[in-house]
């Protein structure tokens, strides 16, 4: 089991491009972009969000990922949460895959008992924009993310947009993440601590 650790910061438009140009200071190298598309799953009584858990379909450059994550805690823009993501054969999810690695029990008996009834939800579609920035010896990735969460409900089309960093740690000490996210907001004062993650941003979709 993973231990995903990330600070999530609210990226105002009109800042992308300072954002972006701030990264390349920091990290001296140009980011490199890539395409996601994701998929997220429930059942129609909504058990996995009930669960405070949530289930991704992703389409990357390198072919198709599951993720099982916990909604776990967030404050102050900083996610902590269990994660278990693996490779999977095309755009199907493997459940079975999932549960053998899933060494939590509340969460695995939340998926076991939704999985006979899962739908798809939800979509994000984005771009991501990365760096590899070293902090106090501690490797973060950096991450710009920009597109569209997208909801089909009754018939009705529903979209929200997506404009928003992401400082993931690879590596090292936590206290690394906050002085990066710092030193972000104190270049772009605008930036600020988004504790809602993308698949809260779907939900919240839906129940528009």
């Amino acid at each position: 089991m993973a231990i995903e650790k990330e600070i999530k910061l609210a990226l105002p438009l009109g800042d992308v491009g300072r954002a972006s140009a701030w990264f390349i200071a920091r990290a001296g190298e140009q980011g490199h972009s890539i395409a996601l598309a994701n998929l997220y799953f429930d059942t129609p009584q909504l058990q996995l969000a009930r669960s405070r858990s949530a289930l991704r379909l992703r389409h990357t450059p390198d072919g198709w990922l599951q993720t099982y994550k916990t909604v776990g805690t967030s404050n102050g823009g900083l996610h902590n949460r269990h994660e278990w993501e693996m490779p999977v054969a095309g755009e199907a999810l493997e459940i079975g895959a999932l549960l053998r690695a899933c060494d939590d029990p509340a969460a695995a008996d939340a998926l076991r008992e939704a999985a006979p009834d899962l739908i798809e939800l939800f979509s994000t579609n984005f771009t991501r924009t990365l760096w590899t920035v070293t902090v106090d010896g501690a490797t973060i990735e950096a991450a710009i993310d920009q597109g569209d969460v997208l909801a089909d409900v009754n018939g009705e089309s529903r979209r929200t947009p997506i404009c928003e960093v992401e400082l993931e740690l690879k590596s090292g000490d936590e206290a690394a993440l906050h002085t990066l996210a710092a030193e972000l907001r104190a270049a772009l004062p605008d930036v600020k601590p988004d504790d809602i993650s993308k698949a809260q941003r779907g939900y919240m979709l839906r129940e528009a």
